[in-house]
């Protein structure tokens, strides 16, 4: 029997009567939707209900792509409802996340009854930004990753973002007529990343379309907890800026960001008592900076040889890793 919706948001927030008031998204490849709800008689007046009922094989839109490929989502899905029961509520509102309100699973099937961002006055979606709200997104992300510095990360993924090495075989495969030096190198760059002495939890989907923004773009909250597991922070710094910018300017952008978010990450390091020394952190992350750039350009070549994201720039700093690895 399916989870019924209406029946658990009354449950969980007091509501006499609820409504559908959108659909803010399907989920990919079929596996079910978020939506928002108006409320009458609680004290909020809408909440955002995420809904994941994946399909059969019968019913799915394009029939299973592959078999990992449906058991990757599947995790996602678990790992993202662990976030929020054991993980969310150790954000505060500078790395802010929508509440939890209430959690349900029935075999595959999840519900997760969350804060609408926007009533919470995050109400912002940008598919361009200046740099004030560039700086906003990073500066979650510093906030972020000083709060889950040396945190083991139990329950969700051991190797966090959606792009890493041993969860995309085929797209590696893909990669070896393409670029065989690259290929060769896949390995090491994965090692490098997980070899980093300072290991933090990664959003790993932190792109521009997960950040939702205060009205005068100067704060953000983040949504989409799917890939969120141990990792250095240069790979969400690096996919982050990749997602907001094209060639030339990631090339003219990337240092000043880069000063600034180690800057904020220092700023989170001290006011949180942090016993990691902060100027290590600064030095091992930025040597890794291009490693992570590295390993996302290495995913995307494997599964999307035309993407936009494959530049000159990514070009550039791939061969440069390559010379340093000794490909």
């Amino acid at each position: 029997m399916a989870i019924e919706e209406e029946t658990r948001i009354a449950k969980a927030t007091g509501a006499t009567r609820c409504r559908e008031l959108d659909v803010v998204q399907r989920l990919w490849s079929g596996y079910g939707a978020i939506r928002r709800y108006g409320l009458e008689g609680s004290d909020r007046e809408s909440l955002i209900v995420k809904h994941i009922s994946p399909p059969t094989a019968a019913d799915h839109p394009r029939g299973w792509n592959t078999d990992r490929s449906h058991r990757r989502k599947l995790r996602s899905y678990q790992v993202e409802s662990v976030w929020y029961s054991d993980y969310a509520g150790l954000c505060d509102d500078r790395c802010r996340v929508p509440e939890c309100l209430a959690m349900e699973r029935q075999d595959e099937e999840i519900l997760l009854l969350l804060e609408d961002l926007d009533a919470a006055g995050f109400p912002g979606r940008r598919t361009t930004v200046d740099s004030g709200e560039v700086r906003a997104c990073l500066a979650w992300l510093a906030q972020f990753h000083a709060t889950f510095l040396g945190n083991p990360g139990e329950g969700l993924w051991e190797c966090g973002t959606y792009w890493h090495l041993e969860t995309r075989p085929d797209e590696l495969e893909e990669l070896r007529a393409g670029d065989p030096a690259l290929w060769r190198a896949a390995g090491a760059i994965d090692a490098r990343l997980k070899q980093s002495a300072f290991q933090t939890l990664v959003h790993g989907d932190a792109k521009l379309a997960n950040f939702c923004f205060s009205q005068d773009g100067t704060s953000v909250a983040a949504v989409d907890f799917q890939y969120v597991g141990r990792g250095c922070g240069m790979k969400d710094v690096a996919y982050f800026i990749g997602s907001c910018f094209r060639d030339e300017a990631c090339e003219a952008q990337v240092p000043a960001l880069l000063d600034f978010y180690f800057a904020q990450l220092r700023a989170a390091l001290v006011a949180r008592g942090s016993d990691n020394d902060a100027g290590a952190v600064e030095a091992e992350w930025r040597e890794l900076f291009p490693i992570a750039w590295t390993d996302f350009h290495r995913f995307l070549k494997g599964w999307s040889p035309g993407h936009w994201k494959l530049h000159s720039y990514s070009e550039r700093l791939a061969r440069q890793v390559l010379a340093e690895i000794g490909e």
